[in-house]
């Protein structure tokens, strides 16, 4: 896991010493092991590592014969397996990244298609004068660039980007809308109006500083089903889960994994309790001293079940004033999800013993899992839109509480519903995959084990994981008002303590409750210009004196907002906890 930059230039020129040491400095974060440059003709790379394989000889930038030079950040999993493909290569080092220059030199820019991984790769053919970028198909691992009149520039994060002055932080008003309805933004527009992301599965090639081609390999197999009896399908869940598992922990460093005692870790747990022979190093959190639904202790005990080194983090109001700030300077590209706080703070933990964590994102896309999947499933007319209504809907605090915020998703769902073949229930998870996952839960994920240097790893979003998962029967996803319950039923047989099938009432963040201790806050926020720009007058500091969740919700959507804008768009650094850092002019 790294940080990658660059820049081809517009005119043929030698990259700019000084674009490149801003992009490294950015992102130096994300690979605390060692900074690589390299300057060719019209094109230069930048590369910060956090070392994970190949410790002595894998630094970038990786070169190969025939003008070729590429940097990447993240993880090919599959290394071992195309290094006995790749027979009569000459490897120079033994890093996982470097069997994708082989492949491009065979195949091109379907190089992407034989990688098993989550990766951003920049890679330089010196002959054609091309720089190639790919992003994985699930989107795992960020890349963001902008066509600007100096040329094409990239980077792992959109501040990096910011920070060469190249582009200026001006917000693209539909993605600042989609932030505060949906959490997230969607598809290729970030939030700052000319810095876009490359796509999930998408490679682009770019010539002269201008994007020339671009393909897109899909996370998704097609849809229909592939119907077999409980028993095979059993079989084929602990075998596909199993070899994902095995070659997620491919390291040469510790690693750990996340617990919350959820069907996903739960699963995680069991497979890594079979596969090493030590105890897994196990990080859960828990809110003491809130009303907040308490899964320390299932976890605990799922944790003993399966023989793991269980640590219990423990996140309070304390750590959500103080770490806050800190927290939304890190997320450049918004995520205002509320687990973001004890992602963070397990991530910082993790660090004291380990550099690589597993996590469960992408079990419920993949398997079933949410209650809106259920929803999908209902006959027309009782079938309804995923995420339909904000939660700021008839509290009168928007100045414009139209449902314009909704488009880009809307648009999604609208492709999506054209794929021939699919059950509603694929259309509903194909439509989170496209978005939901890459722009919240995976933006969320990267940017707080980044923060640390720490790596993570996602075994669910694996592609045969995804073609056993996506094309089971609905069935064998929903069945009895439960989602995910070919995964349950596997579970319920190898780590009983799990408790699979019973009812689990969720993960939540007592932020609201935080909040409502504090009732200044709502008079701080509304001073905010940021604020101010999108509020009613008074409509502030009455939504922080309401006590419902939704309204909770809602302020905690723009008591994030505000700290990101001051940091990201108005370019202030984070001082002190969150009243400091809003109180200072």
């Amino acid at each position: 896991m790294c940080g990658v930059a660059g820049i081809m230039t517009a005119d043929g020129g030698a990259a700019d010493e000084a674009v490149l040491a801003a992009l490294g400095d950015a992102l130096i974060h994300r690979g605390p092991d060692g900074r690589g440059v390299y300057r060719q003709d019209d094109l230069g790379l930048v590369h910060t590592r956090l070392a994970i394989i190949d410790l002595a000889t894998g630094d970038q930038p990786l070169c190969a014969p025939e003008g070729l030079a590429l940097v990447a950040n993240g993880e090919i999993y599959n290394h071992v397996e195309l290094r006995a493909e790749l027979a009569g290569v000459a490897f120079a080092t033994g890093s996982d990244c470097e069997p994708p220059l082989a492949l491009y030199q065979r195949h091109g820019l379907d190089f992407p298609s034989r990688l098993r991984g989550m990766y951003a790769i920049a890679l330089h053919d010196r002959l054609r004068r091309r720089l190639v970028l790919s992003r994985d198909p699930f989107g795992i691992k960020p890349l963001y660039y902008a066509e600007t009149a100096a040329g094409l520039v990239f980077a792992s994060e959109p501040q990096a980007i910011l920070a060469t002055g190249l582009v200026t932080r001006n917000l693209r008003t539909q993605s600042r809308d989609e932030l505060l309805n949906l959490q997230f933004t969607t598809g290729a527009a970030s939030i700052f109006a000319g810095i876009e992301r490359l796509l999930p599965g998408e490679t682009i090639a770019v010539e002269g500083g201008h994007i020339v081609e671009r393909r897109r390999l899909e996370a998704l197999p097609e849809g229909g089903c592939d119907h077999r009896a409980r028993d095979l399908a059993l079989a084929e869940l602990d075998r596909v889960m199993m070899e994902s598992v095995l070659l997620h922990q491919r390291s040469d460093v510790p690693y750990g994994m996340f617990l919350s005692g959820g069907i996903d870790s739960s699963a995680l747990l069991a497979l890594m309790a079979r596969l090493n022979p030590r105890p897994v190093l196990a990080f859960t959190a828990r809110f003491p001293g809130t009303s907040a639904p308490d899964e320390s202790a299932h976890a605990r005990q799922v944790a003993a079940a399966a023989g793991a080194e269980h640590v219990e983090v423990a996140v309070d109001e304390g750590d959500f004033w103080s770490l806050l700030p800190a927290i939304a300077e890190r997320v450049d590209d918004p995520v205002a999800d509320y687990a973001i706080l004890p992602t963070y703070k397990l991530a910082a933990e993790a660090r004291r013993s380990v550099k690589v964590i597993l996590s469960g994102e992408g079990g419920d896309e993949l398997f079933g899992g949410y209650g809106r999947y259920r929803a999908a499933r209902r006959p027309w007319p009782l079938t309804r839109a995923m995420r339909r209504r904000s939660h700021f809907a008839g509290l009168g605090v928007l100045r414009d509480e139209s449902l314009a915020w909704r488009a880009g998703y809307a648009q999604v769902e609208k492709r999506e519903r054209r794929r021939f073949g699919r059950s509603a229930l694929q259309t509903a998870q194909a439509v989170d995959c496209a978005d939901w996952l890459p722009n919240d839960l995976l933006i969320k994920l990267d940017r707080c084990l980044m923060a640390h240097g720490i790596e993570g790893r996602v075994p669910f979003l694996d592609p045969a994981v995804a073609r056993f998962a996506y094309r089971l029967p609905d069935g064998m996803k929903v069945h009895r008002q439960l989602g995910k319950w070919l995964l349950r039923s596997w579970l319920a047989g190898v780590l009983p303590a799990s408790e699979p099938f019973s009812r689990k009432r969720g993960f939540t963040v007592p932020v609201e409750e935080w909040m409502a201790r504090r009732p200044e806050l709502g008079a701080l926020l509304a001073v905010q210009p940021c604020i101010q720009e999108i509020c009613r007058p008074g409509a502030v500091e009455t939504l922080f004196r309401r006590p419902d969740k939704r309204s909770g919700f809602a302020a905690w959507s723009l008591l994030f907002y505000a700290l990101w804008h001051r940091c990201h768009v108005v370019g202030l650094k984070p001082q002190g906890d969150v009243f400091e850092t809003l109180s200072n002019r």
